[in-house]
């Protein structure tokens, strides 16, 4: 209800009264003020009565939404929570499931080697199965190559974890739009699971494979390692493994001082070892060369200048003997010590050279009727040269 008190006396025409209300429990306070009090009896007193009065429902309904409003927030926080234990279960699981991978072996057979007494290779021999894979170390192979191959093949190798999901994606999103695969989304981790394994590439199987194995990789082994293990695993055509095989098989020399145009062709061949061997396709091996060449300037690795000089160079059309200098005495040191990977000599590669270049030369004319040896030793040490 509403209460107006009227002062007493007279009230003269029309007047707005200041009001003090009263309102009860529950009911909502009229708004505005007093309205005219018309006068009464010629004594102008009177009684304003209450008005616009209503239960207070919007007070009522503001409580069940903020009741409301603080249920929903604790689904939301509960929702989190449940999203970030599941997320955290589920990394808890992949860890162990990437932790229980099964490697293949890390060593793999490597060719015997016989140098001379500065470390120049003598003569090299094939592994069990034929192949030429000669070792090689990360600190033995042409920086600028290094450079290019990251840069050409896997150029987030530094960081990612072994799998590049980016790159995934883009190779996913371009087979969609073209129809055909256009670019690979492996990584060189990949690629070293993958050779490893001597595991194929087509089959969804293999790629889950080697995605594992390769994150699992990461795990245990530095980059440079990774890296490494690469270098001396990488396919170049016929039974030639590893970049120092390749160095030897195209150019006749080790891969410690590579051209751009030679580093060019070693990045180009792994990615189609079969159609772009030098000997057997050079035209198509000299293709993927100018195309790792100009990509590399686009990326500034190499200038226009280097790169323009770099694909006068000429490709190589054939195939170079492995060397084969003192074949009897690499034979000898290898029977004695049929476990060594490496055997030194005393010998030095260029006399040796110049002494079986003479003694060709004095047996040609005899035919085989003279058979020839030459010995040449130091005086002062003994030491046979």
């Amino acid at each position: 209800r509403r209460e107006c008190r009227i002062p007493a006396g007279p009230l003269s025409g029309r007047c707005r009264l200041a009001v003090r209300q009263v309102v009860p429990a529950g009911l909502h306070r009229a708004g505005g003020v007093a309205g005219v009090v018309p006068s009464s009896g010629g004594k102008r007193r009177g009684y304003v009565p209450a008005s616009n009065a209503r239960p207070d429902r919007d007070g009522a309904d503001y409580g069940r939404r903020v009741i409301l409003s603080g249920r929903r927030s604790a689904r939301r926080v509960f929702a989190l929570a449940l999203v970030l234990w599941l997320a955290a279960l589920g990394r808890d699981g992949f860890d162990r499931w990437i932790d229980a991978t099964d490697l293949p072996a890390l060593a793999s057979a490597q060719s015997v080697e016989v140098l001379d007494r500065n470390g120049t290779l003598l003569r090299p021999y094939t592994v069990a199965d034929g192949r030429w894979r000669l070792a090689v170390s990360l600190d033995a192979v042409d920086p600028g190559y290094v450079a290019m191959l990251v840069r050409y093949e896997d150029k987030r190798f530094w960081e990612h974890p072994g799998v590049d999901l980016w790159a995934m994606g883009r190779a996913f999103g371009q087979g969609l739009r073209y129809g055909r695969l256009v670019s690979g989304g492996s990584t060189l981790t990949m690629q070293v699971a993958r050779l490893l394994e001597d595991s194929g590439t087509g089959r969804w199987q293999g790629k889950l494979r080697q995605v594992r194995v390769a994150l699992a990789l990461e795990r245990v082994l530095s980059k440079e390692q990774i890296l490494t293990l690469y270098l001396n695993h990488a396919p170049f055509g016929g039974n030639i493994e590893g970049v120092r095989a390749a160095s030897f098989a195209w150019f006749g020399k080790p891969p410690n001082r590579l051209t751009p145009a030679e580093a060019a062709l070693l990045v180009a061949i792994p990615q189609s070892p079969g159609n772009r061997r030098p000997d057997r396709d050079p035209v198509a091996a000299q293709t993927a060369r100018d195309r790792v060449l100009h990509r590399m300037e686009g990326q500034g690795i190499l200038n226009a200048e280097t790169v323009q000089a770099a694909l006068t160079e000429p490709s190589p059309n054939s195939r170079r003997d492995f060397p084969m200098l003192a074949p009897h005495l690499a034979d000898r040191a290898r029977l004695e010590a049929p476990l060594q990977a490496r055997h030194v000599l005393t010998l030095g590669a260029g006399l040796q050279v110049r002494l079986e270049q003479l003694a060709a030369e004095v047996v040609v004319s005899h035919g085989d009727r003279l058979q020839i040896a030459i010995m040449v030793a130091d005086h002062r040490t003994g030491e046979v040269l």
